[in-house]
This record gives structure tokens, sequence and C-alpha cells, in this order.
């Protein structure tokens, strides 16, 4: 069992945001440990009802009168500093803490924290990780990104000392846990609007890498150069994995896709044969995400015969090039990819299919992404038969960056494409109803609200 004596001063916990994906999971483990938990969230949701279901009193929308006589608020990153709950908790003297360092808090109750990090590929690597250990009968506690259905949610409690949980670079946030053990998945250019350069984020997963312990493991992904080079920081043991540099611990050859995209190939384990892995997540990029499981895996003692069952149980995160249905005899997929790199390896694993004509549906997520990515995005996408671009999602940010979605469909055409701008959704799903054809493939893509389109699709 964890060790919870730390976090014991804190009988009775209030969580603004409570229906975030990483929040909704601390509230749970807490819940499950015993502790007093409510919360309030500015809207409700399936999440919020599954809470409620559980025990925890959630208030919809936030009020001063939600702060009592707590012992802690918790708050995530999208909360702001002058929310009225977090200014009612500190005029009463409670005590406030963001996200990231109670979930810091919380990783030094186990023994045995698993961290997933990278630019991509994190929820789906730390559910593969995570249903291996379930169907190795290590009774984890789970953190994930994304809904898993396998554990019907983004996280599920056990009672042993592992805790597996996804780590974003997101302003550092990463650095405030205490990992045993390390996936690092990849490093790229993104969260810019933080990290302002490349250099800046290299140096945040060398400091990430220096948490590890002397008995810690870090695994990293030998096809991507920065993340092979963070080897040299680590205490502890180090394992690579590759598909292209076959001077890993782990590496994959023989690399078949059926008709649908999935792939299976044969595992080496440092050059003697592993095992053949079949996968029911379509991409060669899943593979790389694969072999990452199967070295931290195996190094856990989890049998092949287990990993090899697991893996293939795993069809995929949602909103992880997740199939929504049909339209007028096309197939409708939607996926979570929202940087340039992400749009490349979905359009890859697009590829591995048998289809007619591709159509992307992209959502720009962020407009200091798409200001210092414009041009990455745009020959990206070009990767797709047909092109629509709908208005940039702003999430945390106002525009001060003089960019629009127009700006990333007009780059796109003088590369010599056609994209369409599109901002309105009902019209964006009537062209497509009109266009489309049997066997196509649609896809929407990014991470904010173009997930709706898919639905809409179907059900007009």
């Amino acid at each position: 069992m964890p060790n919870i004596e730390k976090l014991k001063k804190y009988k009775k916990v209030h969580m603004v945001g409570i229906g975030g994906v990483s929040m909704s999971g601390i509230a749970e483990i807490l819940l499950n440990f015993g502790f007093k938990v409510s919360g309030s969230n500015n809207v409700e949701s399936e999440i919020t009802k599954k809470l409620e279901k559980a025990g925890i009193e959630i208030s919809i929308g936030h009020k001063a009168e939600n702060i009592t006589n707590q012992d802690i608020v918790v708050y995530s990153a999208a909360i702001k500093k002058d929310n009225i709950e977090l200014v009612t908790a500190k005029a009463k003297n409670i005590p406030i803490i963001e996200r990231a360092d109670f979930l810091g808090e919380l990783t030094r109750c186990y023994k045995d924290t698993i961290t997933i990090s990278g630019t991509h590929g994190k929820s789906t690597t730390t559910s593969m990780v995570s249903l291996c250990f379930l169907a190795g009968l290590k009774d984890p506690t789970i953190q994930v990104g994304a809904d898993l259905r396998n554990i019907d949610g983004n996280y599920k409690v056990g009672n042993s000392e592992h805790f597996i949980i996804e780590a974003c670079e997101y302003v550092e946030s990463f650095l405030k846990f205490s990992p045993k053990a390390e996936i690092i998945l990849n490093i790229d250019n993104d969260h810019l609007d933080y990290f302002k350069n490349f250099e800046n984020i290299k140096n945040a997963f060398i400091k990430y890498v220096k948490l590890l312990p002397d008995d810690g493991l870090l695994v990293v992904n030998g096809d991507d150069k920065n993340a092979l080079d963070l080897i040299q920081y680590a205490k502890g043991t180090s394992l690579s994995y590759g598909i292209t540099n076959k001077n890993t611990d782990f590496f994959a050859v023989n690399i078949v896709f059926d008709n649908d995209g999935f792939p299976e190939f044969d595992v080496y384990s440092k050059n003697s044969f592993y095992g053949r892995i079949k996968l029911n997540v379509p991409g060669m990029h899943n593979v790389l995400n694969a072999l990452a499981c199967i070295a931290l895996c195996d190094y856990y003692g989890i049998k092949y015969e287990t990993i090899k069952n697991a893996l293939l149980s795993f069809t995929g995160a949602l909103r992880r090039f997740e199939f929504k249905g049909k339209v007028n005899g096309a197939s409708v997929y939607d996926d979570y990819g929202h940087h340039p790199a992400e749009i490349i390896a979905t359009a890859k694993a697009l590829m591995n299919k048998k289809y007619n004509q591709s159509w992307v549906v992209f959502q720009p997520h962020t407009y200091s992404r798409t200001k210092m990515l414009l041009d990455d995005f745009a020959k990206a996408l070009l990767n797709f038969d047909n092109i629509i671009i709908l208005d940039i999602y702003a999430a945390r940010e106002k525009n001060t960056y003089g960019i629009s979605s127009k700006d990333l469909a007009d780059r796109i055409c003088s590369l010599g494409k056609d994209a369409k701008y599109i901002p309105d959704f009902d019209e964006c799903v009537n062209y497509l109803k009109s266009n489309v054809k049997e066997n196509d493939i649609v896809l929407t893509q990014g991470a904010g609200t173009v997930t709706e389109i898919g639905s809409m699709i179907i059900k007009k």
C-alpha cells in the first residue's frame, strides 16, 4: 500500500476545476485513501457525474460558499488567480496548491512512480503500459491523459506501490514529480509560448532525467537523437528502443500492415528474438510506442505472452485515431494530434489503410503554436487529398499574434494544393456530406472542439 502519511494533514481537500482529466483522477485516488473530497467545475460533464456518483460533493460553477473549512484547495492550471474560490481560500488562510505540485506530493507516496513523457504519444504509451501491468497482476494506480475503454475512464485506483502516470513537459510541470522509472518517447518543438526555443525544451528534459534515483530506470527512443542523448544524464539503468536504429536494446523488424493499417512485427532484444507482436492500433509511430512499453515491462519482469496479449487488447485511447462511424459509405475518424509531427504520423498511419480519397478537417490549437509552426503545419497537411481548415481554437490564449486560420489555408494553397477555410461547423458538415464518397476516409484532427464534427456528420 502507498504511504500517505505526508498527505494526512489534509483530511478535507477541495478541488477547483475537478472535471479536468488529471484533477478527476487525483480526486478518486484521494477518495480511495479515505479523504473527504469536494470540488467545483464550470460545467457539468460525464466526469463530474461519475465523481458525484463515487461520493464526491460537486458544485457546478465556482462560488465563495464552496470554501468552508477545508484543509487545502487544489486548483488546475486553467484556473485564473482571481477565481472566487482561490480568493476566498486565501482570505480564510487555507493553503492553495497547483495541481502539478499536489500530484508531485502524491507521486512521493508511492515507492514506484512510472512516468511517461515526450512531445507525442504519451496517452497511448501510458495506456499500453497500464494494460500490461494490469494483465501482469501488478494492481497499479493509473492516470492517463485520455479515456481508456479498458479501465472505463482516465484513471484507476490500485493498491500496489506502482503509480503509472502521464507526465507533461508544458510549463515544466513534470519536474514536480518523483519518478522511479521514466519513458521518454521523443523531444520536439512544442509549447513554444512557454519554452521560446528548442534548447529550453531539451534542458527541461535533462532536468527531468536527473530526477531519477540511483536504482531508477530510463527508457528512451533510440530513433530520436535528442532522446538518446539523455542517457548520459541518467543514474541507474538505461534502455533504448528503435526501428531505424538497430543498435538499441529492443528493436522491431519485419513490420507488415493489414488492411486497417494495424502493424505486426518481430521484436529483438539485444539481438536475440524476443517475439512477434500484433497491434490493434494503426501506424508506424505505434510500433515505437509499443517498443517503449515492451522495454519497460520486460524490465519489470512481465512475461512476453502477457505483454503480447495486453497490447493486442488495446484498441486505442479515446480521440487517438478513433473510428466514429460512416457517412456516404466513407469512414470517419477523430484524432487529437495538434502538432505537425503528430499530423504526419497520423497521415502515414492512414496511408497503410485501403481507401479512395482522404479528407482532413483540421482545427489549429492556440495562436502561438499556429504562428510559430505555420510552415510545418502547411507541409504536414499536404499529406491529405482534401484539406479543410477551421478557425483556431484559442484554449488559454488571446490573439496577440496576428494570425488566423485563413493564413494557414493560404499557405497551403501557395504550396500548390487547394485548402478550404470553412469557419462555420454546420457549413463544414454540409460541404463534407455533399462531397465525400464511398470508401473515402474523413479525419477530424485537433485538440479542441473539432471532435464535434464527426458526430455531426454521422447524425445528419
